[in-house]
């Protein structure tokens, strides 16, 4: 891994493993077992110039940009951690990314400072009842009134659903052009019209729920870009956070293989420690290696988006594929090793299996990604 990674990169990696072992890893259960908000855990990654990293500097981030090696490293020791944190922290990026991408310098004066002193949370609302994969299905449509825009529909899955203070929010501005009518918004929770119409209880918790937007009415620019440009933010912020959900996923794996090491080498049967059995090695060898190859996919497509490449659509649903697929066998495997404790709820690699699975769904389904891997496979062999 140090190969794909800059000395300042690996320092950076270093500095939020030491903070997740000293701060956040003691608190593993009392974080991700709730749907309430760390907002104490949040002021420490301000004041550590982590949350920083999804913002540039002169918007009150840490660098000259966003950098997906960066969040992607990030993402990993704080998904070692705690899920909850690497959720909050990917957030705060996944909701402002939009904007720093294709925002005016007045919009990102306004509403990125707030979201990078983690003053106000993020929410990114692009999922709907009828329209999780299929954009083209989005039927939440924006409609130009005089010096307002007027949202009518509703979201589902959002994530910070009801804590968030700042959305960026995708609606048709033309429903008949499906995906090419589609724009982006930045709509405030104060927003007249805007409801937040239930929260969900997952198996693994954490703040999500449900949006509507009845009449809501938001200044005219408030919308991000040009109407009918809000496909290709939607696209330009999964090349980014794509691989960032693989690299998540790698982060819970490589908590639940510690603890599979710790646990076999202290549970005795037969007579031996459990990991002197030649079956629990084969399977922490397997778990090891597949999470060293998920690691080179992810930070190869994030070098990639770094280092200029226009779209890197393709490298980023392999690694997300992989990652988060891998991710599932190997805390499956931990699961294994554990036996009955493995089941057991409070259990770590109980919760990891948990909390691991909804990484193949959300940010476009394994099965989406493997669709997105084939077009562009077949386009490169057509041309």
């Amino acid at each position: 891994m140090e190969l794909l990674l800059s000395e300042d990169e690996q320092r950076m990696r270093e500095r939020v493993r030491a903070l997740v072992d000293g701060q956040i890893m003691p608190r593993t259960a009392e974080l991700d077992e709730t749907t309430a908000v760390a907002w104490d855990v949040a002021a420490m990654l301000v004041r550590e110039g982590i949350l920083g990293v999804v913002i540039p500097e002169e918007y009150g981030g840490v660098g000259p940009g966003v950098k997906a090696t960066e969040v992607c490293l990030v993402r990993e020791e704080l998904a070692r951690g705690s899920a909850n944190i690497d959720l909050l922290f990917t957030m705060q990026g996944l909701g402002s990314y939009p904007i720093v991408v294709a925002g005016s310098e007045a919009q990102k004066r306004r509403f990125l400072p707030p979201i990078a002193r983690a003053e106000k949370l993020a929410g990114y609302a692009l999922t709907e009842p009828a329209a999780g994969s299929d954009l083209s299905m989005i039927e939440t449509v924006a409609e130009r009134r005089g010096a307002s825009w007027v949202l009518n529909g509703g979201k589902i899955f959002i994530s910070n659903a009801g804590v968030a203070g700042t959305y960026t929010v995708f609606a048709k501005t033309d429903p008949a052009a499906g995906v090419r009518g589609l724009s982006c918004f930045i709509v405030e929770k104060e927003a007249p019209g805007f409801a937040v119409v239930q929260q969900f209880d997952l198996s693994a918790p954490h703040c999500i729920g449900e949006l509507s937007f009845k009449d809501c009415t938001i200044p005219a620019d408030q919308i991000v870009g040009e109407p009918g440009q809000g496909f290709r933010i939607a696209m330009q912020t999964f090349d980014v956070y794509r691989p960032s959900v693989g690299a998540a996923a790698i982060g819970m794996a490589q908590a639940a293989l510690e603890e599979s090491i710790r646990y076999s080498r202290g549970r005795v049967q037969f007579g031996h420690p459990l990991i002197d059995n030649q079956a629990i090695q084969f399977k922490l060898a397997d778990m090891a290696t597949s999470l060293e190859a998920a690691r080179m996919l992810v930070y190869r497509a994030a070098k990639l988006k770094d280092r200029g490449a226009a779209r890197v659509s393709k490298e980023a649903s392999m690694a997300k594929l992989f990652a988060t697929e891998a991710a599932w066998r190997a805390i499956d495997e931990a699961v294994q090793i554990h036996g009955g404790n493995g089941v057991r709820r409070g259990v770590r690699v109980e919760r990891l299996y948990r909390q691991v699975r909804a990484l193949r769904i959300y940010e476009g389904a394994s099965e989406i990604q493997r669709l997105v891997i084939a077009r562009h496979l077949r386009q490169e062999y057509e041309n």
